[in-house]
């Protein structure tokens, strides 16, 4: 212990806290639906909150927990402590820290993700592994309309990779300075295939940190955004006839003892080790469960529809971009690259719940010894219907209401999640499909009101 009766690391972000000018901490975390939710603290009472953590009522907050069982804890991880750099001026100077939630009695809160997502991770390291994720997040930037509030009108009409009609691009480089001055490492930027469509990459590592950093990119966006009077979403789908918006995940599993990648076999035809395959047939093998938790809302599944780049089919290959798993090629001596490119998640998910359940069902495959199918180098949505059938592949759920079903039915998505979180979101998920069910919307008011 250090003289502030703290440890090291935690004497060590009181330091930092007094060397920034800190006036107030964000103490951090996120709720069942992957909303940032924080605490604010002045800076004064961060000693405390490092040594004792802050009590919050968990009874308000979506999936946490009912009102006789509400009192909870924070617990600041001070590895993830740092400037929030829009808000630095005098006197209001803001640093973030984020937290893992605990019950009254000491244990971590079981319907905390971020604690979900760490004992998903415990059991791969048990196995001898690491888990490695890199989540490449799409997202659009909208005008805002007199009163403030979003409208459909992208920022540009720019497509994939453009630069001279990207009006986007001076916002894109406020973003990259924004996430490099929070601690996460930006590896490219550019426009993606829509009007208005942004892709911001960062570095791909450790599941935990990973996740971390999705949910730290998302709100980074969104307070850029507004800066540059724009609004960034995370919707999978909000303009009918143009691409939606993904969040292709890159997965590997990393030797904890040799540090080398457990996916790679050199030599073999796409470079995948025969535990890789295994990995790669238990996510096929719970694809139609995993929707629920990676393409969670009703509008996901208004991406997750054929002709516009996004997944519908389960199958995997390398070359094929219309497969739900893909194999990216890597550079000759590179084996350290090798990894598997999930494809049907998107940026609405939690990304604690969701690497938890990818994870969850690829080590089923390897505990099962399970083995793909063939892979296919064809682009699916061409393959007449006998000829998928032939092949045996099938698809992913084409609604909220099939996709909480299909999860209900598979009980390796309750087993990752625990049976508390797991009630909790298909409740809520039943409740959100109802919702959209019984509403008249626009679209029928157009197509029926003059006819009937």
């Amino acid at each position: 212990m250090s003289a502030t009766g703290l440890d090291e690391k935690k004497s060590a972000a009181l330091e930092k806290a007094s060397e920034w000018g800190v006036d107030f901490i964000h103490l951090q975390f996120t709720d069942l639906m992957g909303i940032v939710k924080a605490v604010t603290i002045p800076v004064q009472q961060l000693k405390g909150a490092l040594g004792n953590g802050v009590w919050i009522d968990g009874s308000s907050i979506e999936g946490f927990a009912r009102i006789a069982e509400s009192d909870m804890y924070l617990v600041p991880d001070v590895d993830t402590f740092c400037p929030v750099p829009w808000s630095q001026l005098p006197g209001t100077k803001t640093a973030r820290i984020i937290c893992d939630v605990y019950g009254p009695n000491g244990d971590p809160f079981r319907g905390d993700p971020r604690g979900i997502l760490r004992r998903m991770l415990a059991k791969v390291e048990e196995m001898g592994y690491s888990y490695n994720t890199g989540p490449e997040l799409e997202f659009f930037l909208f005008s805002l309309g007199p009163d403030g509030a979003p409208i459909l009108d992208p920022v540009d009409k720019a497509a994939y990779f453009d630069l001279s009609t990207d009006q986007a691009i001076h916002v894109r480089k406020d973003m990259v300075n924004a996430l490099q001055s929070m601690g996460i490492e930006v590896e490219a930027s550019h426009h993606e295939v829509a009007a208005g469509q942004q892709e911001i990459d960062f570095h791909y590592g450790d599941a935990l940190r990973s996740a971390d950093n999705a949910m730290t990119f998302k709100y980074t966006m969104k307070s850029v955004a507004k800066k540059n009077n724009l609004h960034a979403t995370f919707m999978p789908k909000p303009i009918f006839g143009i691409n939606g918006s993904g969040m292709h995940v890159h997965q590997s599993l990393m030797n904890r003892s040799t540090g080398e990648n457990a996916f790679t076999a050199e030599g073999s035809e796409y470079g995948l080790s025969p535990l890789a395959l295994s990995f790669i047939a238990g996510q096929l093998a719970h694809a139609r469960a995993m929707c629920l938790v990676v393409a969670p809302l009703v509008n996901s599944y208004k991406r997750l529809v054929p002709g516009y780049e996004a997944p519908v089919y389960i199958s995997w290959g390398r070359t094929n971009r219309s497969a739900l798993i893909r194999v990216p090629r890597v550079s000759k001596g590179n084996p350290m690259a090798t990894r598997l490119e999930l494809r049907c998640p998107d940026p609405s998910c939690n990304p604690y719940l969701a690497f938890a359940v990818m994870l969850a069902a690829g080590l089923d495959g390897i505990k099962r010894n399970l083995q793909p199918p063939a892979p296919i180098e064809e682009d699916i949505y061409h393959l007449d219907e006998e000829t998928r059938r032939l092949r045996h592949v099938d698809t992913l759920p084409a609604s909220l209401s099939e996709a909480i079903a299909e999860a209900q039915a598979d009980p390796l998505i309750e087993e990752a999640l625990g049976s508390y979180t797991f009630e909790r979101l298909v409740e809520a998920k039943k409740q959100e499909w109802d919702d959209y069910r019984i509403r008249v919307m626009s679209w029928e008011i157009e197509r029926y009101l003059p006819l009937y």
